[in-house]
């Protein structure tokens, strides 16, 4: 396992890291939601169910409907004011989404070189300062790769996969956790919008991060 005992693991991202969490970001003392209802939640729970000794403190900070732009207005406060030791970022499916859903809504959507732009000069700014850093893939539960907004989505994975390498960071390839199980089951079974996944979807990308980290 890569992070040590007593780590602050900061989660940043968008409706998917959110899943409908506390506005604190944290376990309450009134339980849920807390750290949410998704990924987020299912890696604080292993941790505390099989790591209880090393304290791990999670934190969410994921914000429904955001896009990289969003998170560099609010890097300051979310991020670098909380002084992390290990921060996953898991952002660019509004990126792409908005290209498609709202094709009209140009005001919306993120085109590949400004996210690329953006997404760089956070993780570049911010890599310095923490101990541990986790780039995570944007997906969409689609396992037709002539799909076009899976071939959209899969550039902009491809810019997180090398700002990983560029970064010394650990790399989370959420489309391939999802396109892994889609050999066996069609997309709707994880998520009824091809984005937003139940439980088990959730599950799919918890057990990455966690295989990605080391976990036993």
């Amino acid at each position: 396992m890569q992070i040590l005992p007593h780590s602050k693991f900061l989660f940043i991202g968008d409706s998917i890291t959110d899943a409908g969490r506390d506005p604190s970001g944290e376990a309450t003392p009134w339980g849920q939601p807390g750290t949410g209802r998704g990924y987020v939640s299912l890696i604080e729970a292993w941790l505390g169910a099989t790591r209880p000794a090393d304290q791990i403190r999670v934190i969410n900070r994921g914000t429904s409907g955001h896009t990289v732009r969003d998170l560099a207005a609010r890097w300051q406060t979310d991020v670098l004011d909380q002084r992390p030791d290990w921060l996953a970022v898991v952002i660019g499916i509004n990126d792409v989404w908005r290209q498609f859903d709202t094709p009209l809504r140009t005001d919306l959507q993120v085109p590949l070189e400004e996210y690329t732009r953006v997404l760089t000069a956070l993780v570049e700014k911010t890599r310095p300062l923490v101990k541990g850093l986790i780039l995570a893939t944007p997906y969409v539960i689609e396992g037709n790769r002539a799909d076009p907004m899976r071939r959209r989505m899969d550039e902009y994975g491809a810019v997180v996969r090398d700002l990983a390498v560029r970064n010394n960071a650990v790399f989370i390839d959420t489309q391939a956790a999802f396109d892994a199980v889609l050999v066996h089951t069609h997309p709707m079974t994880l998520a009824w919008d091809r984005i937003h996944p139940n439980t088990t979807g959730h599950m799919i990308l918890a057990r990455a991060f966690l295989a990605a980290l080391g976990a036993a």
